[in-house]
């Protein structure tokens, strides 16, 4: 039986247990209404008082050469700032250092007077009274900032750090390095080829605080920055140093628009050089040209003319079964069966060529006559096979060249085909046929990057390059000694001799597009090439003149690959040719 003594205790149960279960539904309705309904909000909202961080960058690789000189690498600079609103309310307080004394020591610090200095700030509150920016000197050393926040005026002194990019050796292999823009993009070579080395990967420092901006103990989390690599390159600063400047010297000499030197290392297909002129600074990109600030080794392309008739040669011996010493009658100037009309470059009568003959003497005739003993098909499988219209390295800005397919040959592409016209190549491309020939016919991909070193000390190397017997060995030793043979018999012997050393060479004389389907006239691209010494062949060396107006032929080049060639010998003590060349090739038969 409930009695009113009973009946009390129950309704003030009953009543509590109400007001507990709607004060548990306001809470669930407010944690609906926080955790789903205005979810987004409210995070937002306690991010930006509770979240903080900052990014911790890291340093851009180095670049190196073959001996581990450096070549480009990332510095730290500082960027000086002052605050004029503070420096007037510091000078109210009669600081220790007074601004007409500090002024001073900054500006023996910075390099400014400390009049400059003074005016900077002046004007500054001239403009604005309440000023609390007037930008002081960028780009400043660590000893310099030392200097400056030992001064004891960091109230109104900013001392910003920023990473800046320094090329020490200056122009020397400049437009193969490439460089960085404004914001530190790479843009053009080995620093955009080797991003992927080069780039580091920044860190982050983040913290949680509260609503009063005080860092809560223990929320702090730091990600370390991780550097970027080393990339090592196959070039050899020196001999590069010392070709940039003949090349330079050269072209001038000659009235060209530029020039460049390749070097090759036969047994590898590494490039040891790759100089030319006008050359670029990378630490003063305003002092260069557009059109200058990319290596032109790659980004050129140009009929290669003479050079490629001992690639004639090769499809000759290989396809048709001709040896140094098979002969055609060819004369200065001949109308072939299609109506054709080819010329050589000096008056002949009629002679008897061997094969060996045709190339000391550059014939054009003679070699439309050899290389039409073979079906077009074949030649342009050897014109591919030597590296025509492919990129070496896929280089940035580097161009394939041009080989246009047989269906488009004309009549007189026919036959200009067979002395380097109607397609065109890279210097690298030039070098790396050479390469083959030299080697025994194997050809070898080119490689400029030896291997990457990761900021822990991994290295990377990179891929291995591709082999290919293109030629039979028998057919590279025929090429060799005819080259070898046009070195000495041909019209720049004298002029191209590297004392102690059998070379061989060929030039090329190319005539220039005028944009229109047509040719310049009398403008030239003048190359040479050749390998030495020819009893062990270690080295290729590719040289070229661009439009030189006082020798137009490719005699212009000897000169500069004369002392290319010698300066190599020396730089890799190469040891003097020890065999005798063979007994002389006839040039008629």
């Amino acid at each position: 039986m409930t009695t009113r003594a009973t009946r009390g205790p129950r309704r003030r149960t009953v009543v509590a247990l109400a007001v507990i279960l709607s004060v548990l539904v306001a809470f669930v309705v407010r944690l609906v209404d926080i955790q789903v309904v205005s979810a987004d909000e409210h995070v937002s909202q306690s991010l930006e008082h509770i979240g903080a961080g900052s990014a911790i960058p890291g340093q851009r690789g180095s670049i190196v050469d073959s001996g581990g000189t450096v070549l480009a690498s990332s510095v730290m600079v500082y960027d000086a700032q002052l605050s004029p609103q503070v420096i007037m309310l510091v000078e109210e307080k009669n600081p220790k250092l007074p601004w007409a004394e500090a002024s001073d020591k900054i500006a023996a610090i910075t390099g400014q007077t400390g009049e400059e200095v003074r005016a900077l700030v002046s004007n500054a509150l001239a403009e604005n009274p309440n000023s609390q920016y007037a930008p002081l000197k960028k780009g400043l050393n660590t000893e310099q900032y030392i200097a400056l926040r030992d001064l004891g005026i960091g109230s109104y002194l900013s001392l910003k750090p920023r990473e800046t990019r320094v090329y020490p050796n200056g122009a020397v292999a400049g437009n193969i390095l490439g460089f960085l823009d404004n914001t530190g993009e790479a843009k053009a070579g080995v620093e955009q080829l080797e991003e992927t080395c080069l780039a580091p990967v920044d860190g982050e420092e983040t913290y949680r605080k509260g609503k009063d901006g005080v860092v809560i103990p223990g929320s702090e989390k730091v990600v370390d920055a991780v550097d970027g690599g080393t990339v090592q390159l196959t070039i050899n600063s020196d001999l590069q140093w010392y070709l940039q400047q003949m090349i330079g010297e050269e072209a001038q000499k000659q009235g060209a628009k530029g020039g460049t030197v390749t070097v090759v290392e036969v047994a590898t297909g590494k490039i040891r050089a790759a100089a030319e002129w006008p050359a670029m600074d990378p630490n003063d990109l305003d002092s260069s040209t557009p059109e200058t600030r990319y290596s032109q080794i790659f980004h050129r392309d140009f009929e290669p003319g003479s050079t490629f008739k001992a690639i004639t040669a090769a499809a000759a011996i290989e396809g048709a079964g001709l040896t140094p010493l098979s002969t055609v009658t060819a004369s200065s100037r001949e109308t072939f069966p299609n109506g054709a009309v080819i010329n050589d470059a000096f008056s002949h009568p009629a002679y008897n060529y061997t094969l060996a003959g045709g190339l000391i003497d550059s014939s054009n005739v003679a070699l439309s006559k050899f290389g039409t003993m073979v079906s077009p098909e074949v030649r342009y499988d050897y014109l591919q096979r030597f590296g025509v219209g492919q990129k070496t390295l896929d280089f940035p800005s580097e161009v394939s060249g041009l080989l246009h397919p047989v269906s488009d040959w004309d009549s007189q592409s026919l036959y200009t085909t067979t002395f380097g016209q109607y397609f065109t190549v890279t210097a690298p491309q030039l070098a790396g046929a050479y390469q083959a020939i030299a080697n025994g016919g194997e050809k070898i991909d080119l490689s400029l990057v030896e291997s990457c070193t990761g900021a822990d000390g991994t290295v990377s190397e990179v891929k291995k390059p591709e082999h290919e017997q293109i030629v039979a060995p028998q057919t590279a030793a025929d090429l060799t000694r005819m080259l070898e043979n046009v070195a000495v018999q041909g019209g720049n012997a004298d002029r191209i001799q590297v004392p102690g050393y059998r070379v061989t060479s060929k030039t090329g004389t190319a005539q220039v597009s005028d944009g229109n389907g047509g040719y310049k006239a009398g403008v030239y691209y003048t190359s040479m090439v050749g390998f030495a010494p020819v009893d062990d062949p270690q080295y290729v060396v590719v040289v070229t003149l661009d439009e030189p107006t006082k020798v137009v032929s490719s005699a212009a080049t000897a000169s500069a690959f004369q002392k290319a060639m010698t300066q190599v010998m020396k730089t890799y003590r190469v040891m003097p040719s020890s065999v005798p060349m063979d007994a002389l090739l006839p040039k008629f038969g």
